[in-house]
């Protein structure tokens, strides 16, 4: 079992329910992932019916961290709508991923702004 792909998609599946409203958009970018990690969709669905404790997760690797990172902010935009409640979430997860939570406030600033990999260089070396 991939359990950086479970964790990471728990994550995800938390922030999409952080509004309290799990949107469709929301579900598919969320499968999407898991398909393309050839992760189980039965795992997926027992993660939506069953979310587990986010652990800590400053074990990952810097590419790992960044990509939980990148993949929060994609789906807080994945419904064209930016709720408070998810950016809280965001930051929190931030925070245990070993960044300053402001990365935050500056990806959703500059989405759609920068390319992925000047996210990245920014996130890795002024946001740690």
């Amino acid at each position: 079992m991939d359990i950086v792909t479970q964790a990471q998609l728990n994550v995800l599946i938390q922030l999409a329910e952080a509004d309290k409203h799990f949107a469709r958009v929301e579900r598919d970018m969320i499968m999407r992932i898991a398909r393309e990690r050839n992760f189980p969709e039965e795992q997926v669905i027992q993660l939506i019916r069953n979310p587990q404790p986010i652990e800590t997760l400053g074990a990952l690797s810097p590419d790992q961290k960044f990509d939980y990172l990148m993949s929060c902010i994609e789906l807080i935009f994945a419904d064209h709508n930016v709720f408070e409640s998810e950016v809280i979430f965001a930051k929190n997860i931030a925070i245990k991923l070993g960044f300053k939570k402001a990365v935050i406030d500056y990806f959703i600033d500059q989405y759609q702004k920068k390319s992925r990999e000047e996210f990245k260089r920014i996130a890795l070396t002024e946001y740690v």
